[in-house]
């Protein structure tokens, strides 16, 4: 039995709309030993070593129905048993995960595909190993795998350091409390790193916190909490009850300044936390002398202070107001007259809700080297077996971590000790503080009976507040998210999905630049980069959760776009959990045969993800038959249907319902886009005044505008700002790179697209055939090497018979073929399409081909090419110089004397046309909508 391969998805995917992992596992010739053939003896030691097993309810929905399935009939298989083994080990750890399900592959005998949920990448990733190693140990030796189980191996150790390892990466208790709290307002949240920072909210609504530190936490105030000397001498200059201390450098100094302050005295590191380093009721030099060597190991400078008598408290305040107030208790054992300290040990952490650190609300009483200095000093050992009702203490500070537990007394707390403490966090500066209180009795008031703040604590823990030992738990949480987030602020921008075969990375271009024109400051994800505010961050293929993430971490942006491929959802699936507009083009054939996905019906359903999370509006190709099935898999309010087809029956009645749809009307004067909603009817633009379109000959990029207006309009944006966004949005290299940019000042016209599929590549064919052409259609086809050799002639086919003559190339990368593989794939193809063999020229490099067809083009041809290394291709394309044209321009000259001067009058007119007549020479001047004017081409 092995995993032979991993993915581990952190947002929704095909098996799941939350993070999972997904195991592809083989059992081999565990196959013929389902659990019931193992026996009772293998069951009975897994119930044994997970005894929480006893509690999944598998397919029977109860408590035991996971073991009694185990049992039944043949039982069951290893690779089920292993989901609920990995779900199980991270509910040992702490984690509140449940979901898990196990498929036998199709075709592959004794393989499983084993999906369950994690919490956190790493320790469900190490939950999955230690699960097929536990199961692996507890096979009879003649069904064990050699070496797959190290001798000596403890499975105990094994399960404590897995539990420590989870805790390592894990949220806190507080941040964990926090995030909770931030979920439950419906903000989303962020984790940054791999302990607590956490962004709350998305781009510029975004906070942050570390632990319960917010971004809003002035640095000088935890300055001050940290100098403990300092936060005295703030708080005794207010009048606030305080020890008398003196902060030393040398134990001669510690034993003179206990003397100072009056024996006993607490001797604590000057900026230490969680009670480390820490010696209380010393009442000799020698122990002075001693806990300044052991405070010492925490931080240069020491602490000496007056020991103040009364029960440990610390009282949380939140946005200058009291929370919550507890009592804490250090850890220790009570004895009965019959039992050892060691044993009473034992007896204490048997207690369900002691476990390994924050595993769970107590920590386990540890007998170490602390505890038994507690048990010297009271002239006891862990043999001693105390008294009846003897307290024995193991800890002399009362942290939860050591084995503290804590005693909710927000309720009967005195109204002076309540104001103390808020003035006290005030006076620091601090927007959450933890003040630790010492008093015999909380209900009554400082002045009456004294007491005094030991210390102001800059990030306090919740952990006691949240799950104290005894009393009511108070749910600190939401104070904080309120102040952070108070009620009817923001916290998430809105965010619109895209994907499709086809179209999407235009679409999106399209979406985020009319988003601009509105306004907003758009994060974009596309297949080239990532872009915030129209400024590309990042290069590269960014269309995957990572790149989402980025966009939703930046605080400059107010609204995402996200361009969402195929791969990233088949390798980790979306980065966002839901997205307000979600919208699917199309499902053309397209990386079939990759990653197990073989069918377009397949295909549609990973596609379909972007829909499934759509809260507010899906928007559909009603022309699509498989697009339009995924009506019925969204949740979202609207359903928002694109036709390029007025007489749509079913889109028809939608809108007589009063539903949302954009459809492509034909008027006087040409084809209208329209919007549909709520029974009106909203011409929005005419087809031809969208430069990307062709003055509307691109039928591909017409119906990208029109997605790019329902996905604008569903979002909230004014017709205005649509209607500018699709006027002003072009083709040209530098605002859609491989997406139909034309270059027009060669004799000849050129069209550089990046279509690698069938679909897009006959678009493209289309267009090439209604552009106005005087000369001979030349096309460079090609194919990814990755694609099955059908797609490949479909991509040939898709051309086949629309051209003058053929240079069929490949690209760089050849992906496991041949180097003239792929090209000669899709001449084959040409010629049984019937295209003559002197029209068909193979040339494998994508440079040398395009140089060809270059070089082959004649005034008024029209070279169509299909690149995969754009930006390179595009320089090569606007580089050429045709035989007999003139060399490249160099650096600008300065203007000649007959020009300088007053340019303002007649000279200036003059000036005017003598400039524009030098751009027109290099076809550069542009018309009304931003398209480039060609010179003309010699007769």
């Amino acid at each position: 039995m092995r995993i032979l391969e991993r993915s581990v998805y952190v947002g929704p995917s095909l098996y799941a709309r939350f993070p999972v992992i997904r195991l592809d596992l083989e059992l081999g010739a565990l196959e013929e030993w389902p659990t019931a053939r193992l026996g009772e003896r293998f069951i009975a030691a897994l119930s044994q070593a997970l005894p929480g097993l006893a509690e999944h309810g598998c397919s029977y929905r109860a408590p035991g129905g996971f073991l009694r399935r185990m049992r039944e009939g043949e039982g069951t298989w290893l690779g089920h048993v292993l989901e609920h083994v990995a779900i199980e080990l991270q509910n040992i750890a702490g984690e509140e995960v449940t979901f898990g399900k196990t498929r036998s592959i199709n075709g592959a005998a004794g393989r499983y595909t084993v999906v369950y949920e994690y919490a956190q990448r790493d320790e469900g990733i190490a939950a999955g190993e230690l699960g097929l190693r536990l199961l692996l140990s507890l096979l009879p030796a003649e069904l064990r795998p050699r070496d797959s189980v190290p001798a000596g191996w403890d499975w105990s150790e094994a399960r404590d350091q897995f539990i420590r390892f989870a805790q390592r990466r894990a949220l806190g208790p507080s941040t964990h409390s926090l995030v909770r709290a931030a979920e439950t307002r419906g903000i989303p949240w962020l984790r940054l790193n791999d302990q607590s920072l956490v962004q709350l909210g998305h781009g510029k609504y975004q906070q942050r916190i570390q632990a319960t530190v917010t971004g809003r936490t002035p640095h000088i105030a935890v300055e001050l909490a940290s100098d403990k000397e300092e936060t005295n001498r703030i708080l005794a200059g207010l009048g606030l009850p305080v020890p008398q201390q003196e902060m030393v450098q040398s134990e001669g100094q510690a034993v003179r300044g206990a003397h100072r302050v009056g024996f006993p005295v607490v001797v604590k590191p000057y900026n230490g936390n969680h009670g480390r380093g820490i010696s209380i009721r010393l009442t000799t030099d020698e122990e002075v002398a001693h806990a300044f060597t052991v405070a010492r190991e925490h931080s240069r400078s020491v602490i000496v202070e007056s020991f103040l008598e009364g029960d440990d408290h610390r009282l949380l305040v939140v946005n200058g107001q009291l929370v919550a107030a507890t009592r804490r208790t250090p850890g220790h054992v009570v004895g009965d007259g019959e039992h050892t300290v060691a044993e009473l040990i034992d007896v204490v952490n048997l207690d369900p809700r002691r476990g390994v650190g924050h595993e769970k609300v107590l920590t386990r009483l540890e007998l170490d080297a602390q505890a038994q200095k507690m048990l010297a000093r009271a002239e006891l050992t862990a043999q001693s077996v105390p008294a009846k009702g003897q307290a024995v203490y193991l800890r002399s500070t009362a942290n939860l971590s050591t084995g503290g537990t804590a005693t909710d007394v927000t309720d009967i707390i005195h109204p002076d000790n309540r104001e103390m403490a808020e003035r006290a966090v005030v006076a620091i500066g601090l927007d959450v503080g933890g003040v630790d209180f010492l008093s015999k009795n909380i209900a009554e008031s400082y002045r009456q009976i004294g007491g005094g703040i030991c210390e102001v604590n800059a990030a306090p823990g919740f952990r006691m507040h949240v799950a104290p030992s005894e009393g009511t738990a108070r749910d600190v949480a939401v104070p904080v998210i309120e102040m952070l987030f108070p009620p009817g602020s923001s916290a998430r921008v809105p965010i619109a999905a895209v994907t499709g075969t086809n179209g999407k990375t235009t679409t999106a271009r399209m979406l985020a630049h009319i988003t601009k024109m509105a306004g907003y400051t758009p994060g974009l994800t596309s297949t080239d980069g990532v872009y915030i505010d129209g400024q590309r961050t990042v290069s590269g293929d960014m269309t995957g959760p990572v790149s989402a993430r980025m966009v939703l971490a930046d605080p400059k942006i107010d609204i995402a776009v996200l361009e969402t491929a195929r791969g990233g959802l088949l390798r980790a699936g979306m980065g966002v959990n839901e997205v307000d507009v979600g919208a699917v083009l199309n499902v053309q054939p397209d990386h079939l045969g990759l990653k197990g996905i073989d069918t377009l019906e397949q295909l549609a359903a990973v596609k379909r993800i972007v829909v499934e999370v759509a809260t507010d509006c899906a928007v559909l190709n009603a022309d699509d038959p498989l697009v339009l099935k995924m009506s019925g898999y969204t949740e979202a309010k609207h359903i928002c249907y694109v036709t390029m087809n007025p007489q749509h029956a079913l889109v028809r009645e939608h809108v007589r319902a009063g539903g949302r749809a954009c459809a492509l009307e034909a008027g006087v004067n040409g084809q209208m886009i329209t919007l549909y909603d709520k029974a009106s009817h909203i011409p929005l633009l005419w087809t031809h005044l969208i430069p990307a379109t062709l003055e509307g000959r691109a039928i591909h990029n017409v119906q990208n505008a029109m997605f790019a207006a329902a996905m604008a309009f569903s979002l909230g944006v004014k017709l205005d700002p649509i209607r500018q966004g699709l006027r002003t949005f072009d083709s040209t290299f530098f605002q859609a790179p491989g997406r139909m940019n034309v270059f027009s000042e060669h004799p000849f016209k050129v069209l550089l697209d990046y279509g690698h599929n069938a679909h897009a590549v006959g678009a493209m064919a289309d267009v090439a055939q209604r552009l106005d052409v005087t000369g001979k259609r030349i096309v460079v086809v090609a194919g990814p090497g990755d694609r099955r050799d059908e797609d490949l002639v479909a991509i040939a086919r898709a051309v086949a018979g629309r051209f003058d003559h053929y240079i069929c190339r490949r690209d760089d990368g050849l992906r496991d073929r041949a180097p003239d593989e792929v090209p000669r794939i899709q001449a084959e193809a040409l010629r049984a399409a019937g295209v003559a063999e002197q029209a068909i020229s193979i040339i494998p490099d994508e440079q040398a081909a395009i140089g060809a067809a270059l070089e082959m083009g004649q005034p008024g041809d029209l070279v169509l090419i299909f690149a995969d290394q754009l930006t390179r291709s595009w320089k090569q394309i606007t580089k050429f110089r045709p035989a007999g044209a003139p060399p490249a321009p160099a650096a600008v000259a300065p203007a000649p004397p007959a020009l300088l001067g007053d340019m303002t009058g007649e000279g200036g007119a003059r000036a005017s046309e003598v400039a524009l007549a030098a751009l027109n020479v290099e076809g550069l001047i542009r018309d009304e909508r931003g398209v480039h004017l060609a010179p003309e081409a010699e007769d």
